[in-house]
């Protein structure tokens, strides 16, 4: 199998999630749930990763998949796992702003070799895969463009994306991300996968979570990688599986490590 395959089968699949979550979009009767962890989950989103999972079952029948709604499926004899998070944003989409998307990577071994993120409210796709760059389709262009991050060398010149400052606070963080707040140039309270494509395309220099999940992070980590950047967790090390993340440009990311990491 030819890893292009692997990529225009993630395209399809993205083709697919927006299908739904658009047809439900700011719908007057959109049924929403609590989880066990308090947070929402919307018809949407069991409808997006189900239809999803039945895709990749045919598709790719002797790989893996892990989704936030659903959890795991193992292939045992394969190394191969496709990640979804079928609405990252869900809180976004239920209200009505339009910083929600589908998330989708691919993992083999601890390698996670392409990502597709969607974010059909925005009108703006990002992919990306190992050794092929990173690329984004918007609104206002014919074609996919090859996206790099900035080459701001100084936290005092960079934009900054953090997530909610009550999530800082608990997880006793709050007075170090106010640090990085006042030695960067600008901030913006972005958060979600957002904040991440903003790094990949060079508009922002640092995007971070303190609290994020697997598949909220493996799409984001290959194409910040892929346009020139680096994706850790707060303690340096280069992973989706670390339960909270730092992206940047590359340039900043030990000074930033220095004042947030643990």
């Amino acid at each position: 199998m030819e890893p292009g395959d692997d990529l225009r089968l993630a395209l399809e699949l993205a083709e697919l999630a927006d299908s739904i979550t658009l047809g439900r979009y700011l719908a007057s009767d959109l049924r929403i749930d609590t989880k066990p962890d308090l947070t929402p989950v919307s018809e949407a989103d069991t409808a997006v990763e189900r239809a999803l999972r039945e895709r990749l079952a045919g598709a790719r029948p002797g790989d893996s998949v892990i989704g936030e709604e659903y959890g795991p499926s193992t292939a045992p004899d394969s190394t191969r796992r496709w990640i979804v998070d079928p609405i990252d944003g869900t809180m976004s989409y239920v209200r009505g702003m339009p910083t929600w998307g589908t998330l989708l990577a691919l993992q083999d071994g601890d390698e996670v070799l392409l990502g597709v993120v969607s974010a059909p409210a925005l009108h703006r796709r990002w992919w990306a895969a190992r050794g092929a760059g990173a690329w984004v389709l918007d609104g206002l262009h014919d074609r996919p463009r090859q996206i790099h991050v900035s080459a701001v060398s100084e936290l005092a010149d960079a934009q900054l994306c953090i997530s909610a400052v009550n999530e800082w606070e608990a997880i006793g963080r709050l007075d170090a991300i106010l640090e990085l707040e006042r030695r960067c140039w600008r901030t913006r309270g972005l958060g979600d996968l957002l904040s991440y494509m903003l790094v990949a395309e060079g508009v922002a220099e640092i995007g971070l979570d303190p609290v994020a999940s697997l598949w909220d992070l493996a799409a984001t980590q290959v194409i910040v990688e892929e346009a020139g950047g680096r994706f850790t967790d707060l303690g340096g090390t280069a992973t989706a599986e670390g339960g909270d993340a730092l992206a940047s440009n590359g340039l900043l990311h030990d000074a930033a490590l220095a004042i947030v990491g643990r």
